[in-house]
């Protein structure tokens, strides 16, 4: 485990922080409930989570006009740039957990969680927007980038990234500028990633231009490596069957299930992944997991990019409700095997419910889905195995 966090360092411990808003209490009350096995580096996640939150309760306090505001200001004034966390490792380590319990017990008020492409794609909108108002005159100031983060500090002085990576250009050029305005408004970043700084954006076009960032970075925020050594999300996917059928109650049950088992019974949200300036909605997510239906993903005009895109983003898709194919749902079939080919490729897990077993989901007498669907069938079998669920995961070509 490689970490710049001094993990004996007890300032977790400040009156500043209550035990409520720890982290490593509610880690630890996981723990005793059983939802959770006890894990020598995410309890040192946890309290290098703890220190940074008892930091901004200072912070907090230091910008309050009370008693003591003179005294957290002084020192704040001798203080250093504050520093961030960025939790980096593999997927089913635990990272997005540790993060979102933060997020909860986060002293600070002004404080927004987002997926990084959510959050650049906001970017990019206040940015076209600012330009729109420029031509009609409303605003003087040609470069967009410093009112749109003095806008951003302004709503969230703690930012939380959840699956830090970047792929697109027009992010990856932005980003230092950017930042450099949002660490000057004094904004602090948490991050969740799979990768190490040094390696976002690799072999990304003119990645040189990017490598700035990664200094700005790495300045300012603690990097610490989350390698528990065990990926507990296969655990969790061992522990009952990742395939359902035939479709009912029954198997919709085992679903919801199989949800709250993979996510810690989290509710989900909606959002979306764009793939060339086209949104891909996500009706549910959490914790790496998108949950669809059969509907979603193969009743659209989706293709091999779109499912490859979701496949980079989400360790593990559920899909609710795939029925028998036939002829009259040829296109349908034809975009459930591109969807496999996507999953199988890069060993994303699925967890479906099906009103068949894979070899009888497909049955028409012409046509080349019928066996294009053999191939289907058998990978659909095959990511059912031990062997596929701990596989490690592939980078989409």
């Amino acid at each position: 485990m490689a970490s710049s966090a001094n993990l004996s360092d007890d300032r977790s411990q400040s009156p500043l922080l209550p035990a409520h808003l720890r982290v490593s209490e509610r880690y630890g009350a996981m723990i005793a409930a059983e939802e959770l096995d006890d894990d020598r580096v995410q309890r040192a996640a946890a309290d290098a989570l703890d220190r940074l939150n008892a930091e901004l309760a200072e912070m907090r306090l230091a910008r309050k006009s009370s008693a003591l505001g003179w005294l957290f200001a002084k020192r704040k004034a001798q203080a250093p740039v504050r520093r961030g966390l960025y939790l980096w490792g593999g997927v089913g380590r635990g990272k997005t957990m540790l993060m979102d319990l933060f997020f909860e017990v986060a002293a600070i008020k002004r404080k927004r969680r987002a997926h990084f492409h959510a959050f650049m794609a906001d970017v990019h909108e206040r940015i076209h927007a600012h330009r729109q108002a420029l031509k009609e005159g409303k605003v003087k100031q040609d470069d967009p980038i410093p009112p749109v983060a003095a806008a951003i500090a302004s709503e969230s002085m703690l930012i939380c990234f959840d699956e830090f990576h970047v792929v697109d250009i027009a992010d990856a050029m932005i980003l230092g500028r950017l930042f450099t305005q949002l660490f000057q408004h004094g904004v602090v970043l948490v991050a969740t990633s799979n990768v190490m700084p040094s390696n976002l954006y690799q072999d990304g076009l003119n990645r040189a231009l990017f490598m700035p960032f990664v200094d700005l970075l790495t300045r300012h925020v603690t990097v610490f490596e989350l390698d528990a050594g065990k990926d507990y999300r296969i655990d969790k996917l061992e522990a009952a069957p990742v395939w359902y059928n035939p479709l009912g109650p029954v198997s919709d049950h085992a679903m919801d299930e199989a949800w709250e088992r993979l996510t810690n019974h989290a509710e989900g949200e909606s959002d979306f992944v764009t793939v060339k300036g086209r949104d891909v909605p996500v009706p549910r997510h959490a914790h790496g997991v998108a949950r669809f239906s059969f509907a979603d993903l193969c009743e659209r005009p989706l293709g091999a990019e779109d499912y490859l895109a979701l496949a980079g983003r989400f360790h593990t898709l559920m899909i609710d409700n795939i029925p028998r194919m036939d002829m009259a749902k040829r296109n349908e079939a034809k975009r459930f095997i591109t969807l496999i080919d996507a999953l199988y490729d890069t060993r994303t897990k699925l967890i479906a419910s099906a009103d068949a077993e894979p070899t009888d989901l497909y049955k028409a007498s012409t046509g080349n889905e019928a066996f294009a669907f053999d191939r289907t069938a058998s990978r659909l079998i095959d990511m059912r195995s031990d062997e596929y669920l701990r596989a490690e995961r592939r980078a989409a070509a």
